[in-house]
């Protein structure tokens, strides 16, 4: 299996790219040979001329390039027209959920395609050069600052003048996990007050040492899975924590909303009732659009206005960030690659006993 290949994604959905120039060299040097679909990535500004001189393949027909491949790299899942020309019993690598891609992976299976998900990487120190959810996750939690900061309709810093001092912008972080930390941070370095909410207690140390203030219910609960994740809280915790926000939300001007359970629906955080109370003018934006969302009026790709209110959501915020997405992607999915390919005996060695290959291929 030395033939690697990738083709367009839907450019209405997606924009990033699983390899680029960059990459491709390291391929090369690795004894690979890399096949990419025709204006693979032209429309980042990557030619198909600058990917052919550093020693590409370029192929007019996206089945060419699925049919010839041993191994296919996507940043989405593969569409059903595309399934049918990947090669049987090749290897498929990208993001795929074992929860709402059944179908998909059924299909892909009876071809004996054998399927890596990176979204199912462990989090363990190996993995860290291959964590797509991290890197990702970090984009976006700054894009989001950066989105409904431009949205909003007044200063962010405080600012001192003759005609009086405008106080600095209040924002409010929920969930303080790889996309949250990078929103405080963000949201600090351009002079907001930041304060963040999270269910785990763990994030507490690294939520004030960005300079935020921590707001968490007293529990006894142990709400953090053994992967890092936030889980479910019970009923009692809820209506705790329904309580501190809402009191909170009364003198917040922006909220970025983060909070995503993996593989399920988008918790509903902030109600009706709270929402209400949150002075006119003030914004959320809301992270977890193409999941549910977390308030109960999110749409996506829409603002909405509830009382003065703006309600910001989008189905793919890493689109408005593609070249620095698909650059880390890349990189990703090239470590992962890598761990997979047997350099001593030059072929890919699919071992069962790697925790990192073994969590990540789906049956």
């Amino acid at each position: 299996m030395r033939t690697i290949g990738s083709v367009k994604e839907d450019l209405g959905l997606e924009k990033r790219i699983s390899i680029t120039p960059e990459t491709l060299k390291k391929y090369l040097s690795l004894g690979f040979s890399i096949n990419l679909e025709k204006n693979y990535a032209e429309h980042l500004g990557f030619y198909d001329d600058e990917y052919k001189d550093i020693g590409a393949n370029i192929i007019d027909s996206k089945k060419d390039v699925l049919e010839k491949s041993d191994i296919i790299l996507s940043v989405n899942y593969p569409l059903f027209d595309e399934v049918k020309l990947i090669k049987n019993e090749s290897i498929f690598i990208g993001q795929l959920d074992p929860n709402t891609h059944k179908d998909l992976i059924s299909q892909l299976l009876q071809k004996k395609i054998k399927i890596f998900s990176l979204n199912l990487l462990p989090r363990i120190t190996r993995a860290q050069s291959m964590d797509i959810l991290s890197s990702q996750a970090n984009l976006a939690g700054y894009k989001a600052v950066v989105e409904s900061f431009a949205k909003f309709e007044r200063v962010i810093p405080m600012m001192m003048t003759a005609a009086g001092t405008v106080p600095a912008a209040k924002v409010l972080i929920i969930g303080a996990g790889v996309a949250g930390l990078q929103a405080i941070a963000t949201a600090k370095r351009m002079g907001a007050i930041v304060f963040a909410t999270d269910v785990r207690e763990s994030s507490k140390e690294q939520v004030e040492s960005l300079g935020g203030k921590f707001l968490m219910v007293e529990n006894s609960e142990n709400l953090e899975t053994e992967g890092g994740y936030a889980k479910e809280t019970s009923d009692d915790f809820k209506k705790k924590q329904e309580s501190l926000l809402a009191e909170t939300l009364k003198k917040i001007d922006i909220v970025i909303c983060t909070a995503l359970i993996p593989g399920k629906k988008a918790p509903i955080i902030l109600k009706d009732y709270m929402i209400k109370n949150m002075k006119p003018g003030s914004l959320i934006y809301d992270l977890a659009a193409a999941q549910g969302g977390n308030t109960e009026f999110t749409e996506v790709d829409k603002i909405v206005d509830k009382n003065g209110v703006k309600i910001m959501g989008e189905r793919n915020i890493l689109n408005k960030l593609a070249i620095s997405a698909s650059s880390l992607y890349a990189k990703n999915i090239f470590s992962f690659v890598s761990n997979l390919y047997d350099k001593e005996n030059k072929k890919i060695n699919i071992n069962l006993e790697d925790e990192i290959i073994l969590k990540t291929l789906i049956k």
